[in-house]
């Protein structure tokens, strides 16, 4: 994915950043279990880009008492034994969906949704636990429409425990200017919290907790 707000536009290079090893992972860990009110959260860039490490990481996170937490695009190639390894490992799983119609979904992120719903689907059939996470964009995602697509799509999941309406904003446009890319939201201002309400209640009225 290439999504058009996104914050951490640095992580796109795949062979930049630092190596490190699960081992010298889990030192920093321990040094600071002590103040972990939640546990370890991987996240991105895409952490399912590197399932194998997420998984042994996550094992020794478990070994430790200390809860896991992925949080994904769910853009997968399939249900691969690294993919369900990991997840097998992970105690909740946070899903970004960025769009239900797959069309503008492409436009926001280059790439289709359907390997997105796929990943929704199968968390569903293993019943893992969900947050699903929709980033309210004008231009994109406003439309209530949209939402009601979503809700209507999460809503025989049980393993969702709630949606959480992130709204857009373009603290990240720096790291943009740093990759010297072009940041094509410049002018898309955040949604107000009137806009947010109204989208919070779709999910509501279909049972399905929803914040902002």
């Amino acid at each position: 994915m290439r999504c058009r707000y996104c914050h951490n536009r640095d992580t796109w290079g795949m062979k930049d950043g630092e190596v490190v090893s699960v081992g010298e992972l889990m030192e920093k860990i321990r040094a600071v279990k002590h103040f972990l009110s939640g546990g370890v959260t991987v996240s991105g860039g895409q952490p399912s880009l590197q399932p194998e490490f997420v998984a042994e990481l996550f094992r020794a996170c478990r070994k430790e008492g200390i809860h896991t937490c992925l949080d994904t695009n769910g853009y997968v190639k399939g249900m691969t034994n690294p993919i369900v390894d990991m997840l097998e490992q992970t105690d909740l799983v946070m899903l970004d969906i960025k769009h239900m119609d797959n069309d503008l979904h492409r436009k926001l992120t280059y790439v289709g949704n359907e390997r997105v719903l796929d990943f929704a689907r199968y968390l569903q059939e293993i019943n893992k636990p969900t947050w699903i996470r929709y980033v309210v964009v004008e231009g994109y995602t406003t439309d209530p429409v949209y939402a009601e697509q979503l809700a209507e799509f999460i809503a025989p999941m049980d393993n969702i425990e709630k949606v959480e309406l992130l709204p857009y904003h373009s603290l990240g446009k720096h790291k943009w200017d740093l990759m010297k890319d072009i940041y094509e939201l410049e002018e898309v201002t955040p949604p107000s919290e009137e806009l947010l309400r109204d989208l919070q209640r779709i999910f509501l009225n279909k049972g399905i907790q929803a914040i902002y």
